[in-house]
């Protein structure tokens, strides 16, 4: 939602940037040499190790975007129910009100990672742009700077360009 804040400057976003991926578009490959990655959420599924890994190796700046990205956050309080097992029994049996049963057909649920962990603890990350979600006026910070072609860091609670 703090994207969608950045109101009337997505107009010369869009002018000055190409779109390539996104999970509302109907591209189903990441494509090559993108220039810049927001990656939202954490690694919580073998699909989401498989798509960093492809993102990772065709991405020049990769941003970790927003508070699960950046540290797991909501998504990792399944990592002390320890087993992922454990998180599927309670979902899909312990909690169902009918019909309790694992789905159990090929695609239907991706085969959970042992622990939900940050972006950054399976590929390297450029930029970290924490918040939950992050403030849209630091959204657009980060993006006119890399739009112009400086690197960003991020420090405190203050992006610094370099």
């Amino acid at each position: 939602m703090s994207f969608l804040d950045l109101d009337e400057w997505l107009i010369d976003l869009a002018a000055a940037a190409e779109i390539v991926y996104s999970p509302v578009m109907d591209i189903k490959e990441y494509p090559e040499n993108v220039d810049v990655v927001l990656v939202e959420g954490a690694i919580a599924n073998e699909d989401h190790v498989e798509m960093m890994r492809r993102v990772r190796k065709n991405t020049k700046i990769v941003v970790a975007f927003g508070d699960c990205a950046v540290t797991g956050n909501v998504t990792a309080m399944r990592n002390p129910l320890g087993d992922p097992e454990n998180v599927l029994q309670r979902a899909y049996k312990d909690a169902a009100d009918v019909a309790p049963q694992f789905p159990l057909e090929p695609g239907i649920v991706p085969k959970l990672t042992p622990r939900v962990t940050p972006v950054h603890e399976l590929v390297p990350v450029e930029v970290f742009l924490p918040g939950c979600p992050p403030p849209a006026a630091r959204i657009k910070l980060l993006l006119e700077q890399v739009l112009a072609g400086k690197s960003a860091q991020l420090t405190g609670a203050n992006i610094k360009f370099g």
